[in-house]
């Protein structure tokens, strides 16, 4: 906005009013310059949850309510996009015969104490079975040896390892002095190629008895099972 003075009402060396100066004069005259109108766009987002929120059809009356074409924002999707959205569902799908070909294990773990003392033990490669950390076991069966009157053994008795996998935690019990230990997994994969090679590799196998069930199955025939 600029402003200019219409009228000498003001002397500008002395400042006295003018002796010419009519009333009927505007003191000010003002003029406006009127900004550039920039065309502005509507912009609207929709959000919604799955199963609720607007129709397909509450969203086309929206958007001509706003003067939009309903075809240019909700157009179908794309050959292109529907063929990449349904190969990368099919990418998820494995033939149970190709998983247990790339399954593969390795020697990681170790018994902490005991007669098998440092013994490696198989374990599967992935997270197909996560292991008990050696520091958390380790801490365990201390604290266990230490309630038990025995700091340096177990008492001999029965240990049930629960989703036992690669039956480290089990074979860490007879190893230090638990007399018989019921391992419970239900993937034969891992019963065969990693639970039975570390049994046998510890010398532990005559004294284990696995159970190839659900852990809850187990539960349920735990008589049965443990005669």
């Amino acid at each position: 906005m600029s402003v200019v003075s219409s009228s000498p009402i003001l002397s500008p060396s002395s400042g006295r009013l003018s002796s010419n100066s009519s009333t009927n004069l505007p003191l000010f005259s003002t003029s406006f310059t009127k900004p550039i109108s920039q065309k502005r766009y509507p912009l609207i987002v929709f959000s919604y949850k799955s199963g609720t929120g607007l129709t397909s059809e509450d969203k086309k009356e929206l958007l001509k309510r706003y003067g939009l074409d309903p075809d240019e924002f909700l157009s179908e999707p794309s050959p292109k996009t529907r063929r990449r959205k349904e190969g990368r569902g099919s990418k998820l799908v494995v033939s149970d015969e190709k998983s247990q070909e790339e399954r593969t294990t390795h020697r990681l773990l170790q018994v902490l104490g005991g007669k098998a003392r440092r013994k490696k033990l198989l374990s599967p490669k992935g997270m197909d079975v996560r292991p008990m950390m050696e520091v958390v076991k380790g801490a365990a069966f201390d604290i266990l040896q230490s309630a038990g009157g025995c700091p340096a053994s177990l008492r001999p008795g029965r240990w049930l390892d629960l989703y036992s996998g690669t039956g480290s935690v089990g074979i860490e019990a007879i190893s230090r002095g638990c007399s018989e230990v019921h391992f419970v997994e239900m993937d034969p994969w891992v019963v065969s190629n990693v639970l039975i090679p570390n049994l046998e590799w510890t010398g532990f196998l005559d004294v284990s008895s696995i159970h190839t069930v659900r852990v809850e199955t187990f539960l349920e025939r735990a008589e049965q099972f443990c005669r």
